[in-house]
Parts: C-alpha cells; sequence; structure tokens
C-alpha cells in the first residue's frame, strides 16, 4: 500500500513538473516576485494579480527549477487563485510545518481540500534540502503579496 502511494505522489510530482499550470506572465499582475534557492538551481518569478478586496484574482509563475519546485509551484497556483491574502498566509504556514515535519495544529475545514493535494510534497521532510524546493514558490507568492521583490532561500 505504501509502495503504490508514494508511486502516486511521483506521478503528480512529475505530472505538475512535466506540464506545469499557470506557466505564463500575465500583463495584468498587481505584485510579483523572484524566488532563488541555489542549492538547487531553482529560480522563479511568481505574478499574482490582488483585488481591491484582497482576493487573489490570479496566480502564475515563469522560471526554472527541479521537478519538487516546479510541481509545488504550478499546485501553488492552481490552489491560491480566488483565496484571500490572509487565507493563503495561513495556508503557507500550514504546508511549510507540513514539508519540515512539524506538528500542525488543527486544520480549518475550508483547507482540507487544498492540503490533501499538497500532501504529495510533504514527503520531502524525509530530505531536509528539499523542503527549500517545496516552499520556494510559497515563499515567493508570500513576498510578492507582501511587497518584497525577492526571495533567496540560502
Amino acid at each position: 500500500m505504501e509502495d503504490d502511494i508514494r508511486e502516486l505522489y511521483q506521478e503528480v510530482i512529475l505530472d505538475h513538473g512535466k506540464n506545469p499550470r499557470n506557466f505564463r506572465h500575465p500583463e495584468d499582475a498587481t505584485c510579483e516576485a523572484n524566488g532563488n534557492n541555489p542549492l538547487c538551481g531553482d529560480k522563479l518569478t511568481v505574478f499574482v494579480k490582488v483585488g481591491v478586496d484582497q482576493n487573489i484574482e490570479d496566480a502564475a509563475f515563469e522560471g526554472r527549477g527541479c521537478a519538487i519546485s516546479v510541481a509545488s509551484a504550478s499546485m501553488m497556483t492552481d490552489i491560491v487563485t480566488g483565496k484571500k491574502v490572509a487565507e493563503v498566509d495561513a495556508l503557507f504556514e500550514i504546508f511549510h510545518k507540513m514539508c519540515k515535519g512539524e506538528e500542525v495544529d488543527e486544520t480549518p475545514e475550508k483547507f482540507e481540500d487544498d492540503l490533501d493535494k499538497l500532501v504529495v510534497l510533504s514527503g520531502v521532510k524525509q530530505f531536509p534540502m528539499r523542503v527549500k524546493c517545496a516552499t520556494l514558490a510559497w515563499h515567493t507568492i508570500n513576498a510578492a503579496v507582501h511587497g518584497e521583490k525577492a526571495v533567496s532561500s540560502e
């Protein structure tokens, strides 16, 4: 059973890594930030359109990186679209803890479906060097929506 789950996780990561969703530069983005993970060579730019109500209307990215980094960015852009900036902050906090293997407090019900999707990336907790790959896009969108221009995971 565990091998089947691991294989499914690998398939999801490879699918998003090879066919990333929202891999583009939207002209109407209201904020953006650059992310860099020099240990793995991951570099990406996250573009976000935030409405006046602090709702993320669109999220996209461009760049290059390992399969985990690209898959995480692809999944993230799908998940955050339609959410408030504060919700994305809370979701990032939970996801970051999952990736580091830390105890996660009770998760809000509204995030359960999103976290079910992201669990495929939480296997990086067994490989500490890969945590930065899985969380780079999330650090970068966090920087973008809070007015920072760049983030490095050195």
